[in-house]
């Protein structure tokens, strides 16, 4: 009844399908696990907005000369069409996008670039808290020898340490103007006592501010040298090594400031998948629920 026995692309499904007809000039690659963590390779067209005809491809897989390999089976008259690719930082990825649409610009997707800043601050946040666990089990032993209870210092927000900076978590992803009165007077505790978050903070913000106060490419590059400076002036191992990765995709990143596009819709179609999946719990049949994904989204 489904139409699925009559499917031309039913051979092969579980491990590829195409839709040249999808194709345009701007398009999203992503993966997307479908069942037991196997992963796919997606490409969407960003003009459709994961409506009916964004499905260009679906490729099992993430090794790029496999599903490069498998692309091709789109025509290179096709394949020219598309003239900006938007991806995350994956190194597969843009060697996908490289082979596969010759005439393309790659855009590194913003969310994925900002969030090695923001991840570089919570690493520094999660040493703190595991400094602070090993203090308290040490004084909780030592209070034990001496047949003493221990009670931990209560902070003027009625947080301990170890709550302190497990609990300052989400202020430290927040803007200051967007920090509720509870986390605005976290914040100044947990800069008080541990001043390198603050610095690290004020990274993170410095970073995300290219984003949204970058008038041109120009600019862009001028504010990010300025950043870069700044990172290895302060030498956080964590900033560095994440200032050195978006130095090694500089390309891609400052491309975003030509037409400001993002993967943000990638990102959506795989959401889709995933609440199609879990209304199914789980998937027994791959290819025909490619087949199903196919007549919604191809």
């Amino acid at each position: 009844m489904s139409g699925f026995r009559q499917w031309a692309q039913k051979q092969h499904a579980e491990e590829w399908v195409v839709f040249p007809d999808n194709i345009g000039e701007t398009i999203c690659i992503d993966e997307v696990a479908l069942s037991q963590g196997e992963l796919y390779t997606v490409v969407t067209n960003a003009a459709a907005r994961s409506q009916k005809g964004s499905l260009i491809a679906m490729v099992e897989g993430t090794r790029s000369e496999e599903v490069s390999k498998l692309l091709k089976n789109i025509s290179l008259n096709k394949r020219n069409i598309v003239k900006e690719v938007t991806l995350d930082l994956a190194r597969n990825m843009e060697l996908i996008a490289t082979n596969s649409f010759p005439n393309a610009n790659l855009v590194s997707d913003r969310f994925h670039v900002q969030q090695l800043s923001t991840e570089a601050l919570q690493e520094m946040r999660i040493k703190h808290r595991w400094s602070a666990i090993e203090m308290e089990n040490h004084l909780v032993k030592k209070a034990k020898d001496l047949g003493q209870v221990y009670r931990p210092k209560i902070l003027s927000n009625g947080d301990t340490r170890k709550q302190l900076l497990a609990r300052s978590r989400y202020l430290l992803f927040k803007a200051p103007g967007k920090w509720t009165r509870k986390q605005a007077e976290r914040a100044h505790i947990l800069f008080e006592l541990y001043p390198d978050l603050q610095k690290a903070y004020n990274l993170t913000m410095m970073f995300r501010n290219i984003y949204e106060k970058a008038k041109s490419e120009q600019q862009a590059i001028e504010m990010m040298e300025k950043w870069h400076e700044k990172v290895y002036s302060l030498g956080f191992e964590s900033f560095i090594t994440a200032a050195n990765s978006i130095k090694s995709h500089q390309q891609t990143i400052l491309a975003y400031f030509k037409n400001r596009s993002t993967n943000a819709l990638a990102e959506n179609f795989n959401a889709k998948i995933k609440a199609f999946r879990s209304v199914f719990r789980g998937i027994n049949d791959t290819a025909f629920f490619i087949y199903r994904v196919s007549l919604i989204f191809a």
